[in-house]
């Protein structure tokens, strides 16, 4: 059984940075799609970023372009998301998901593991 742990979200201002890192556990994922998510208060959760096992493969939402850049190391099962710029509208519950399925992250939205998440929140 897997399990994903995401830790370094915080409170920063508007213009800011934070890196987010997902610690993979329980097995090895370094042939899963990786992914991060975030859920904003009163919102759905909607989807941020995904790569590949390999890294090769890399997606973002339009909202995050630019901004936002994932990453992932595989020897230490352990995934990034790095953010500057942070706005406001970026205040949100940030989950790490993982899946086999390049399809199910990035299209469904529907990995097979998630984690806890971890609050991040941009004030103005």
């Amino acid at each position: 059984q897997g399990q994903l742990v995401e830790s370094g979200g915080g409170l920063v201002q508007a213009g800011g940075s934070l890196r987010l890192s997902c610690a993979a556990s329980g097995r090895t994922f370094s042939s899963y799609t990786m992914g991060w998510f975030r859920q904003a208060p009163g919102k759905e959760r909607e989807f941020v970023s995904a790569i590949s096992w390999s890294g090769g493969g890399i997606n973002y939402a339009d909202s995050v372009k630019g901004r936002f850049t994932i990453s992932r190391d595989n020897a230490k099962n352990t995934v990034y998301l790095q953010m500057n710029s942070l706005k406001p509208e970026d205040t949100a519950v940030y989950y790490c998901a993982a899946d086999r399925d390049w399809y199910r992250v990035v299209r469904t939205w529907a990995p097979t593991y998630w984690g806890q998440g971890t609050q991040v929140t941009v004030s103005s």
